[in-house]
């Protein structure tokens, strides 16, 4: 929701300011297609050439996902942190084999169950899951899993971020493309050099629509979409980060009830439930 208003904020004022000044909206509105298609077309091209198919993929996919409000919530971290507890919490009392049936069939634990929210959400059980068999099987030392964890959040960042960087040098890229469509309407108005005034400087001006549209597309439009997505992936990095910090703990001696707290620690400021609300939710899912 935010998203529509912010682009109905700027669009409202920057034509808004034009049209009380005085500007002919309808010398924009008659170019306005052709100078859409032109730059649009181009640069959709060379969004194709540029990006492999699957960050072509998951941009398509990711983009939907600006128009939704985040779902990395303090809600959704409690439950997280709960569930960690729970998992950490019956591996202490009954030992670490106790858990690993939760382990290899998440989807018929209870303690999963539990939480529908996080334990419904792939990525997070993968996650979760994947370190808690490596704990199981005692292979590992701390060091060697925090490595292995700090590979992982990484490589997802980078997948996370593919898309992001397509977004930015489409951003970058409009603005050439709208210097390309104002180019080839100075072409063709100077092939119109005979015509009466009038009619040259209506296609003069048509012709700079095309600059201004690819900057006010790549700035006003592309860019801020670019944004907000980076930071929604940053959302996502962070959840990996909570689970990777508490089971690290675990792992050191800590017991659920301190190795939890390691993982708020980690949080956004936003989003971090206090101490005290961690404890009461916890307490009250036991």
């Amino acid at each position: 929701m935010l998203v529509i208003i912010g682009y109905a904020v700027a669009m409202g004022c920057i034509f808004g300011v034009y049209i009380v000044h005085g500007g002919n909206i309808g010398v924009i509105l008659t170019a306005l297609p052709f100078e859409l298609i032109t730059i649009f077309g181009g640069a959709l091209g060379a969004f194709v050439v540029n990006n492999q198919p699957k960050v072509l993929k998951a941009t398509i996919a990711m983009i939907p996902q600006a128009l939704k409000t985040s779902k990395y919530t303090k809600e959704r971290y409690l439950e997280l942190m709960a569930l960690l507890y729970d998992i950490l919490q019956k591996a202490r009392k009954e030992g670490l084999m106790a858990i690993e049936k939760d382990v290899e069939n998440p989807e018929e634990s209870a303690i999963f169950k539990k939480y529908p929210t996080v334990g419904s959400d792939h990525h997070v059980v993968e996650f979760t899951t994947d370190y808690l068999r490596m704990m199981v099987s005692g292979n590992l030392n701390a060091h060697e899993i925090e490595s292995l964890m700090d590979n992982e959040i990484e490589t997802h960042h980078q997948e996370a971020h593919g898309p992001i960087a397509a977004i930015a040098r489409l951003a970058g890229a409009l603005p050439a493309f709208g210097i390309v469509a104002a180019v080839l309407g100075v072409v063709n108005t100077m092939g119109s050099v005979g015509q009466p005034p009038a009619v040259l400087g209506g296609m003069i001006a048509s012709a700079l629509v095309g600059t201004f549209l690819g900057i006010l597309l790549a700035y006003g439009v592309v860019e801020p979409l670019g944004g907000l997505l980076e930071q929604k992936a940053q959302d996502s990095a962070k959840e990996l980060e909570c689970i990777k910090s508490t089971l690290l703990a675990s792992m050191q001696g800590y017991n659920p009830s301190t190795a939890i707290e390691f993982g708020r620690k980690v949080l956004f400021s936003t989003e971090r439930p206090t101490f005290i609300e961690l404890e009461s939710h916890v307490r009250g899912k036991k």
